[in-house]
């Protein structure tokens, strides 16, 4: 069993979250599984993402302080490239490209975009190739 179970993300505006994450988590396998009506979480819409379950909400409402870093797992370093490429498409920030970090170990390929409201999402690949 894991450590984290779901992570929440407060953004300004749902509709253009939801477009850029649509986009940005396709190439890892990830995509929109369930919407929660504002009428049942007494605040506003929320949007769960994942593989299987949900495991990202975005939630709309404002831009928060300070911004949170995800780290997302994929398969292949194609899929961190595909990630990145899709991310940049969809409006996302550079916050560094697709490669090895080999101050973290001599594996570690990832990318960082900043998605609209600046929270720096990261899908990183921990296998050689």
């Amino acid at each position: 069993m894991g450590v984290l179970d779901h992570i929440g993300i407060t953004v300004s505006d749902l509709d253009r979250s939801v477009a850029f994450y649509n986009a940005a988590l396709a190439p890892l396998g990830v995509s929109e599984l369930m919407r929660v009506p504002g009428e049942l979480t007494g605040y506003g819409d929320v949007v769960g993402y994942g593989a299987a379950k949900p495991e990202i909400w975005l939630s709309g409402g404002a831009r928060t302080e300070p911004h949170v870093h995800i780290a997302l797992a994929a398969e292949s370093r194609a899929a961190v490239d595909a990630f990145y490429a899709a991310a940049m498409t969809a409006g996302g920030s550079d916050n560094g490209g697709p490669g090895i970090r080999p101050h973290y170990h001599a594996n570690y390929y990832g990318a960082f975009v900043l998605d609209p409201d600046g929270h720096n999402i990261e899908a990183v690949c921990h296998r050689p190739e």
